[in-house]
């Protein structure tokens, strides 16, 4: 009798132990459920940040919205403080982060390509040397059976068929890489175009985003424009290999995105890749960035709610978080720019204090 006693003793104390742990966890869950995030801007690597904001939800319950505005867009949030951070594939030179509210941290997230993507049925592959390049996109090269094109593509039996350039109609990051190298390779692009998120285009359509421009390359037979690499390798659209510096024809891979930022690396991550003079280097390769307020305390914002903010980015950078981005054909950042951002990020305070020890 005694053992029977003895024995629902320890049977109850267990389940009642069982029982606290559960609600302990749920207590737990529930907390940090309470906090979410928002932010908002570059398409090019939305598909990145939604996936991994999803596991980092599956893993802490901390809700991170994320709007696929467009770089430019999601800037404007952040200057307005309606987001949390926002992300972009520009960095904010010393000029337009002096008109930012407060100071400004940027993170450098993961590196992508920037395919040049076409429709020519029966074509699947290309190359472009910079010249092409170039007089496709200033609009002097317009007919897909040009004879410069067949210089360089012999074999390649292209059809006397219109090309139609497609680009971003949005303020965007990914416009702004395109332009970046546009203007180290072309006298005439960067006398004429220039660089930045939105241009005065000599030639083409505009679409939305890359989902948009992605989506009006694939329905569009002639077409060619530029997207980030996973909107290439989601919809299977071609692309084109592209002669490098080092006079090479690459392919925008993942070990060519990061044989172009293995370079220098300034103390506050604001680089371009473009035109890497590495011999393997895809040549329209570029950081993107999650951009914050230096000080956290603003708008009324809690302590806890900078946590959040900081945690996630800092997790962004760990080996889990940066294999997602490899998965989606991003190249994961070298070993010094992640001491770099963990660095930056560290910098960053609420009231005047270190947020992340």
């Amino acid at each position: 009798m005694k053992k029977i006693i003895i024995l629902l003793a320890v049977v109850t104390a267990f389940t009642a132990c069982k029982s606290g742990s559960k609600k302990k966890g749920a207590a737990e869950k529930s907390a940090k459920s309470e906090i979410s995030l928002s932010a908002a801007g570059s398409t090019f690597a939305g598909p990145f940040y939604k996936t991994a904001f999803k596991k980092y939800f599956d893993q802490t319950g901390v809700q991170t919205s994320y709007g696929l505005t467009g770089s430019g867009a999601g800037i404007r949030s952040l200057k307005d403080r309606v987001v949390d951070f926002c992300g972009s594939d520009a960095f904010l030179s010393d000029a337009e982060a002096a008109k930012m509210p407060a100071p400004v941290v940027h993170v450098a997230t993961c590196s992508g390509a920037v395919d040049i993507a076409f429709n020519v049925p029966g074509i699947e592959s290309v190359k472009l040397d910079p010249e092409v390049l170039a007089d496709i996109f200033l609009g002097k090269i317009t007919k897909w059976n040009d004879a410069k094109l067949k210089a360089i593509n012999p074999g390649v039996k292209f059809p006397d068929m219109a090309i139609s350039v497609v680009h971003r109609s949005d303020g965007s990051g990914t416009t702004f890489i395109f332009s970046d190298y546009m203007s180290k390779i072309s006298k005439e692009w960067k006398d004429n175009v220039g660089v930045g998120k939105s241009l005065n285009w000599p030639t083409g359509m505009g679409a939305k985003g890359n989902p948009g421009v992605a989506g009006t390359i694939s329905s569009t037979v002639g077409a060619i424009g530029y997207i980030g690499s996973d909107y290439a390798f989601a919809q299977k659209i071609s692309f084109a290999l592209l002669k490098n510096a080092a006079g090479n024809y690459v392919a925008p891979t993942i070990a060519a995105v990061s044989a172009a930022g293995n370079g220098d690396m300034p103390a506050d991550t604001r680089i371009m890749e473009t035109n890497s003079t590495a011999p393997d280097a895809y040549p329209i390769s570029g950081f993107t960035w999650i951009i914050l307020y230096k000080e956290q305390a603003y708008n009324g914002r809690s302590l806890a709610q900078a946590e959040a903010t900081l945690k996630l980015i800092d997790w962004m950078l760990d080996p889990a978080a940066q294999a997602i981005g490899k998965e989606l054909k991003y190249a994961p950042l070298p070993e010094k720019v992640v001491q770099i951002d963990k660095a930056i990020l560290r910098t960053v305070t609420y009231n005047g204090k270190p947020i992340l020890k």
